[in-house]
C-alpha cells in the first residue's frame, strides 16, 4: 500500500526585503507605537515582561510577548545574540516573530525579527525623543555604528531636522557606512576618533553598544551639553554609573518590567517614570531647554507588537496575504 505524500501547509514569511517593499514610514512607525502604548494603558493591549536566558557563554537569549485588540494579533519574538556568529559569517543577532490571531490562536505569519527589532528600537527612541529632546535638535552623536545606529539615523532624521551627525565605533567600516548614509540624506557626517569628541556639543546622543560581552563603562554624562537628550538602547551599561545623577530627567521603558529584573539599569531613585507614563501624560517630559534628559531601555514587547502588527496589516491591504 502506498503511503500518501505529506504536504506541509505554508505559513507566510515576511522577509526583511518584503518588509522594506511595504515602505512603512518613520512617522507611521512612531504613530503606531504610540497608539499601542496608549492601548496598553486603556487595557486594550497586553504585554508580558521580557524573558532573558544567559547560558554563560556570551549568548544573550530573549523572548517577548504582546497581544493587541486592533489589529487582532498576538506577537511572540525569540532572539539570540551570539558574538561567535561572526566566525560563521552570520549576523550577531538573529530573531523571529510569530504572529497568531489573538482571538482564535490560529497562526497568521512569521516575520523577520531582525528587521522588526532594528525598526522598533529606533521607533521607541523617537517616541521618547519627541517628548524629551529639544524640538530644535539638529545634531546627533552615535556611539556604536551598526544596524541599530543606521535605523536610528533614518528615523530621527525623519522626526527632527538633523544637519549633522558625529560617529564613533569600534571599527571604521560601520562608522564610515553610517557617515555615508547620513551624507546620502544631505546631513553632514563627522567621523570621530573618541567617544568624547562625538558627544561633546551634540543635541542628541544615541548609544547602541553591543551587550556581549558586557561593556566596561566608558561614557561620562559629564561630557553632555546642557539641553541634550540621550537614548540608551544598551541598558545604560556603557555609561559610568556614578555620573548618571547629572541627568535632570531619566525615563525608562517599563517600570513593571524593570521590577522583575535582577539588577536595575539605573538606580530607581533617579528614575522619573516610564514610557507608558510619558506617552500618556502622567510623566512630565522636558521642562526646560537646559535639562539633560535620557531614555534608557531594555526593549518593550509593545514595540515588537506594534511594528509586526502594522507590517502584517499593510501586507494584507496590499493583497500579498490570503484573507
Amino acid at each position: 500500500m502506498d503511503i500518501p505524500a505529506l504536504v506541509a501547509d505554508k505559513l507566510p514569511y515576511l522577509s526583511g526585503a518584503f518588509l522594506d517593499h511595504l515602505k512603512i514610514s518613520s512617522l507611521e512607525l512612531v504613530s503606531e507605537i504610540e497608539r499601542q502604548i496608549i492601548g496598553e494603558r486603556r487595557g486594550e493591549v497586553w504585554c508580558a515582561p521580557k524573558s532573558v536566558v544567559l547560558p554563560g557563554d556570551d549568548r544573550y537569549i530573549m523572548a517577548t510577548l504582546g497581544v493587541a485588540s486592533e489589529p487582532r494579533v498576538l506577537a511572540t519574538k525569540a532572539l539570540v545574540t551570539n558574538p561567535r556568529n561572526a566566525e560563521r559569517g552570520l549576523p550577531t543577532l538573529n530573531s523571529m516573530i510569530t504572529l497568531l490571531d489573538s482571538e482564535t490562536g490560529l497562526p497568521l505569519a512569521l516575520v523577520d525579527g531582525n528587521w522588526v527589532t532594528a525598526k522598533r528600537t529606533a521607533g521607541l527612541s523617537a517616541v521618547a525623543a519627541k517628548r524629551l529632546a529639544r524640538s530644535d535638535s539638529s545634531s546627533a552623536a552615535f556611539i556604536g555604528c551598526g544596524v541599530h545606529a543606521r535605523a536610528h539615523l533614518e528615523v530621527l532624521a525623519d522626526v527632527f531636522s538633523l544637519r549633522e551627525i558625529r560617529a564613533f565605533g569600534r571599527g571604521s567600516s560601520n562608522r564610515d557606512a553610517l557617515c555615508r548614509l547620513a551624507a546620502s540624506r544631505g546631513i553632514e557626517a563627522v567621523p570621530c576618533d573618541t567617544a568624547m569628541a562625538a558627544i561633546q556639543g551634540a543635541d542628541m546622543v544615541v548609544t547602541t553598544v553591543t551587550l556581549v560581552p558586557p561593556p566596561v563603562p566608558f561614557l561620562d554624562a559629564g561630557w553632555l551639553e546642557a539641553g541634550s537628550f540621550v537614548t540608551m538602547t544598551d541598558l545604560a551599561l556603557p555609561w559610568v554609573p556614578e555620573a548618571m545623577q547629572l541627568f535632570d530627567r531619566i525615563v525608562i521603558d517599563d517600570l513593571a518590567q524593570e521590577a522583575t529584573m535582577s539588577k536595575p539599569m539605573i538606580r530607581p531613585e533617579l528614575v522619573a517614570g516610564d514610557l507608558i507614563g510619558l506617552v500618556s501624560g502622567d510623566v512630565a517630559g522636558r521642562q526646560s531647554k537646559s535639562e539633560r534628559t535620557t531614555f534608557a531601555f531594555r526593549g518593550l514587547a509593545v514595540g515588537d507588537l506594534a511594528l509586526a502588527g502594522l507590517a502584517y496589516s499593510r501586507a494584507k491591504a496590499a493583497g500579498a496575504l490570503e484573507s
